[in-house]
């Protein structure tokens, strides 16, 4: 069996690690969630200056380096917030795509949308500031209107999570891939 690269991309607050988690338990796969790679340039960097994206890099390779040792049957889902309207977020979207041709994996790629109420609701909600994440519900103004970067394709979704629970929105992605892979 080989493993998939899955790839869930959406805003901050729209619930990409929650259902990452379900995802993961249905598909026996690992998880690299975002966090696990800005957080050492939110802690150790001024935000968005030179050496917070060099951080950010020099983690990112780390962690994809040992995605690429992973045995080629383990699944791997990723999260994360690529904007197209951003250099920053090309850059990482190629980055992402390399990762899926180095491993020789199918790369399927989630865009996560929910609609701005429900999102106000979510991005203050759970343990998000203890986790150091954006609490801010003025910011699903700022970026309702920001395209996400999104593949056309067979191993491409767009999932409308507005109201989904997040073991459904797990649900259904694990559905699709198994229609896509069969």
């Amino acid at each position: 069996m080989v493993g998939n690269l899955i790839h869930l991309n959406g805003a901050p607050g729209v619930g990409k690690l929650t259902i990452a988690r379900f995802l993961c338990a249905r598909l026996q796969a690992r998880l690299l969630d975002n966090h696990a790679i800005y957080n050492v340039a939110f802690g150790l960097t001024e935000f968005q200056s030179p050496e917070f994206y060099e951080a950010v890099r020099e983690v990112r390779r780390a962690a994809y380096d040992q995605i690429l040792k992973l045995p080629k049957s383990i699944t791997v889902v990723l999260t994360d917030a690529y904007f197209a309207d951003s250099d920053w977020g090309w850059e990482s979207w190629q980055a992402i795509k390399q990762l899926a041709a180095s491993r020789q994996c199918r790369f399927f790629t989630i865009s996560i949308i929910c609609e701005a109420e429900e999102h106000r609701k979510r991005i203050v909600g759970g343990d998000r500031g203890a986790r150091g994440k954006l609490q801010n519900p003025s910011y699903v103004e700022d970026i309702g209107v920001r395209p996400l970067i999104e593949e056309a394709g067979n191993d491409s979704l767009r999932l409308d999570v507005t109201h989904l629970a997040p073991d459904e929105a797990a649900a259904r992605i694990a559905a699709w891939i198994a229609t896509v892979l069969s």
